[in-house]
């Protein structure tokens, strides 16, 4: 009966059950992978969700200690107001009664002063033009002005409106009746950064400077003269470094900085970044947030030593580690003087490439000793490179085999006698020891080309053939480049013709160090 039962059941029933089977089971596979897809979409919404709320937690959090640090600052500064009141009232008594015995003592004094009593003197009186006019005369006591004027200008009566008063003179143009002929920015800025301690409040710092509403709205205007004359004379490449820097001193020490003014400030500090003021100005400039941008301005301009300095002051030196720029700095000076030693290969540019890669070395030496990178870096490659420059400077300067004494030497067979200064060498033309003929004519358009022939053998120490721009072959070595045959072979058949000199008073050709040199003027009837 089962075998009767199998055998009544037909082969296309039974396959089309395993086809609704395999239906079944590839949508119960389509629904598991749904569900997994699903499932892994509200698991990534749920991080996402929980990353945002652990963000939103960590900003409220900070938010609430900047909101308690900002209402600590606000209870501080209001419990100091009292206190700096009479501080104030205090020193202004003792500033009156200073400025009186000041006065009293300046004419049974007289000069007899020194320079730390004169400023004082000067600021108690509120005398900022002479206070003024003293700085600038004190130049070379720079350093003692630095650390003196803090001292003397505490004792003014109003710090801020004496400095104003006292720079306003001359920045941002000289309005003065008689105009002085050098540059007065160091001074402003000198003075400028001598007040930034005085005007720091006692309680508060430099968070809060003591300047009144009236100087400081002064500081703004003459800020915005300062913007406006930079935009009519060309922009921050067309200003003095020393103007640039006295612009962002002032709304440094005035606390004037404008949020609107952030990317000229940016300018500026790129600019003029190799003053050593400028990465501490960055900071106090509210571009803490644009320092990256800045270093990789600088690295991206070849300005690698200005960008550690920037790296050090911001504490980036992690990103920016400073001895690969140390090295980058060096290779790129290094090609930069070989491609112009290469292009310009005389005496004179020589020693100029041995200077400028001394320079170079110093600057990296000095900057490896400022930021202590001695162990990462060492000296001693550097100093023996910069040794090795000074004995090849000092051996360039040598006179060569043709000393002065050889300088009129000539030939034995009657050749003419030029005046005596006529040996003394030019750089673009050398006096010729060949023999004299008479005089032929020929003329000046039969340009015709001499046949090679044998160079003239230079027996002689001072033998100084016609080499057109080149140097002589005496002089050649002595500069450690290999010695040349001029331009023109010049054979002994060919006699040279008479010859007259002319007079270059006070040409400094750099060989030898002879300041008047004769050369010789060939006549064109005479050459072809």
């Amino acid at each position: 009966m089962g075998s009767e039962a199998a055998a009544a059941i037909p082969s296309s029933l039974v396959q089309e059950s395993f086809a609704e089977l395999e239906k079944q089971r590839e949508l119960i596979t389509c629904c598991t992978l749904l569900w997994k897809e699903l499932s892994d979409h509200f698991s990534t919404l749920e991080r996402g969700l929980e990353i945002k709320s652990e963000a939103l937690r960590s900003k409220r959090q900070s938010l609430d200690a900047s909101t308690r640090r900002t209402l600590g600052s606000l209870r501080r500064r209001e419990l100091s107001i009292d206190a700096a009141v009479d501080l104030a009232l205090s020193k202004l008594d003792e500033r009156r009664v200073a400025a009186v015995q000041a006065l009293a003592a300046a004419a049974a004094e007289g000069d007899e002063l020194g320079l730390p009593e004169k400023l004082r003197s000067l600021c108690t009186k509120m005398d900022f033009d002479g206070f003024f006019d003293l700085v600038v005369a004190k130049r070379k006591d720079v350093e003692l002005l630095r650390s003196e004027l803090p001292v003397a200008l505490a004792d003014c009566i109003d710090p801020s409106k004496f400095v104003m008063n006292a720079i306003s003179g001359v920045f941002p143009v000289d309005k003065r009746l008689v105009k002085s002929p050098n540059d007065l920015g160091w001074a402003c800025v000198l003075i400028l950064e001598s007040l930034v301690p005085v005007l720091a409040d006692p309680e508060l710092g430099t968070a809060r400077l003591l300047v009144t509403r009236t100087t400081r709205e002064r500081a703004k205007e003459i800020a915005e003269e300062w913007k406006e004359g930079l935009e009519q004379h060309g922009g921050v490449e067309n200003t003095k470094p020393s103007d640039a820097h006295t612009f962002l001193q002032l709304v440094v020490t005035f606390g004037i900085v404008e949020k609107d003014d952030k990317a000229l400030y940016q300018r500026l500090v790129v600019s003029f970044s190799w003053r050593k003021q400028m990465p501490k100005l960055a900071i106090s400039l509210g571009l803490e947030d644009k320092m990256e941008d800045i270093i990789e301005e600088l690295i991206s301009n070849g300005h690698q030593l200005d960008a550690i300095n920037f790296a050090y002051e911001a504490g980036l030196q992690d990103k920016f580690p400073p001895v690969p720029l140390l090295k980058s700095f060096l290779k790129d000076s290094k090609k930069a003087t070989s491609t112009s030693e290469d292009r310009n290969n005389c005496g004179q540019s020589v020693n100029n490439t041995c200077r400028k890669e001394q320079s170079v070395i110093r600057a990296a030496m000095k900057c490896i000793q400022e930021h202590k990178l001695e162990a990462e870096f060492p000296l001693e490659g550097l100093q023996k490179r910069l040794e090795q420059l000074e004995k090849a400077k000092v051996e360039k300067k040598r006179p060569s085999g043709g000393g002065p004494a050889n300088k009129r030497t000539r030939a034995s067979n009657g050749g003419p006698m030029p005046p005596a200064k006529a040996g003394r060498l030019t750089s673009n033309a050398c006096v010729s020891s060949f023999p004299a003929a008479p005089a032929f004519v020929r003329s000046p358009s039969s340009h015709a080309t001499y046949p090679a022939a044998a160079p003239y053998p230079y027996d002689s120490p001072a033998g100084l053939g016609v080499y057109g721009s080149r140097s002589p072959p005496a002089l050649r070595d002595s500069y450690g480049y290999p010695a040349e045959v001029g331009s023109a072979a010049l054979g002994a058949s060919y006699p040279s013709p008479p010859m007259s000199y002319s007079v270059y008073g006070n040409y400094n050709n750099g060989l030898g160090g002879y300041n008047n040199a004769l050369t010789p003027v060939y006549q064109q009837a005479y050459y072809r």
